[in-house]
C-alpha cells in the first residue's frame, strides 16, 4: 500500500537559501534604509548626527545587519511553519474528525471512515487512514492470529505518524536557534558599541556627557533588536511546538480508538 505524506515546508537548501537571503536583505536595509541622508544631519551618516530613530539604529554599527537578518529570518520562517502546519492540519477541527471516525469504526464502517480521511487531507488524516487500511486488510486474513493483526496495525500508525511528524517539527530548529542567539548577538552589539563609546570619550580628554549618553543609546540599538527578534522567535516557537502537540496527540488518540476497537471486534 501506497502511503499518504502531507508534503510542504523549506527543504534543507531553500531553507539555507533563505536564511543567506535574509541575511543580504538586513544589509540592504542597513545601508539604503537606515542610512538614508534624510535619517542625519547636513554630515551625514558616518559622521552626522542621527536625527530619529533610524538614524540611531545605523549607528549602532556593523551587528545591527546581522540582527535584522535574524529579526527577518525569524519572521521568514513563522510564516513558513504557519502555512505549513495549517496545512497538515487539514479541514475541519481534529476532535470531531476524532470522534467521527471513532463512530464510524465502532459500527464497522471502515470504507466511510476511508472515505472521511481522505476529504481530511491532512496529517491526522493520512496517520488514521494507513491504520484503517491496515485494519481492512488484516481483519479477514486467516493467517493471522488476533496479536499478529494487532502488532500490523499498530506498525502501519506508527510508520505512518513517522512520516508525518519530521515535515511538522522541520524548520522549528531554526527558529529557535534565533531565538537563542538574537540576544547573544544584540549583546555584543552592545558591548562593542560601549567599547567605542568610552574608547572615544577617552581619547577625547574632557568628559563630554552628551557624547556619551549618544554613544550608549547607539549601542544599546543592538540590545533591543536582539532582544525582540529572541522574543518573537520564543513565542513562534512556543506556538508551533503547541500546534505540533496537538496534531501528535490527536494521532495517538485515534490509533488508540483503532487499535481497541479491533481488539474488541476481532475473535
Amino acid at each position: 500500500m501506497k502511503q499518504n505524506k502531507t508534503s510542504g515546508g523549506f527543504p534543507l537548501i531553500v531553507s539555507a537559501l533563505a536564511i543567506v537571503i535574509c541575511l543580504v536583505i538586513g544589509i540592504i536595509v542597513y545601508k539604503f534604509v537606515l542610512g538614508a541622508a534624510g535619517n542625519f544631519d547636513a554630515d551625514g551618516p558616518e559622521k552626522g548626527h542621527p536625527l530619529n530613530f533610524f538614524g540611531i539604529m545605523y549607528k549602532g554599527g556593523f551587528i545591527v545587519p546581522i540582527l535584522l537578518g535574524t529579526l527577518f529570518t525569524v519572521l521568514t520562517f513563522f510564516f513558513e511553519r504557519l502555512i505549513t502546519i495549517q496545512k497538515a492540519n487539514g479541514r475541519g477541527a481534529a476532535d470531531k474528525f476524532v470522534a467521527k471516525i471513532k463512530n464510524l469504526v465502532a459500527s464497522g464502517d471502515l470504507d466511510a471512515a476511508i472515505a472521511e480521511c481522505d476529504k481530511q487531507q491532512g496529517s491526522l488524516g493520512n496517520v488514521v487512514r494507513e491504520g484503517l487500511l491496515k485494519y481492512k486488510f488484516v481483519e479477514n486474513d486467516p493467517t493471522m492470529d488476533k496479536e499478529a493483526k494487532v502488532a500490523a496495525i499498530t506498525k502501519a500508525l506508527e510508520e505512518a505518524t513517522a512520516l508525518e511528524l519530521p515535515m511538522l517539527s522541520k524548520n522549528l530548529s531554526v527558529i529557535s536557534t534565533c531565538a537563542s542567539i538574537g540576544t547573544l548577538v544584540g549583546l555584543i552589539g552592545t558591548v562593542v558599541g560601549m567599547i567605542r563609546a568610552f574608547g572615544a570619550l577617552a581619547a577625547a580628554g574632557t568628559p563630554d556627557t552628551a557624547a556619551l549618553a549618544t554613544g550608549i543609546s547607539e549601542a544599546l540599538v543592538n540590545t533591543l533588536v536582539g532582544i525582540l527578534s529572541s522574543a518573537l522567535a520564543i513565542i513562534f516557537y512556543n506556538f508551533f511546538s503547541n500546534r505540533v502537540d496537538q496534531i501528535t496527540f490527536a494521532m495517538d488518540e485515534a490509533g488508540f480508538s483503532i487499535v481497541q476497537e479491533f481488539q474488541t471486534r476481532a475473535k
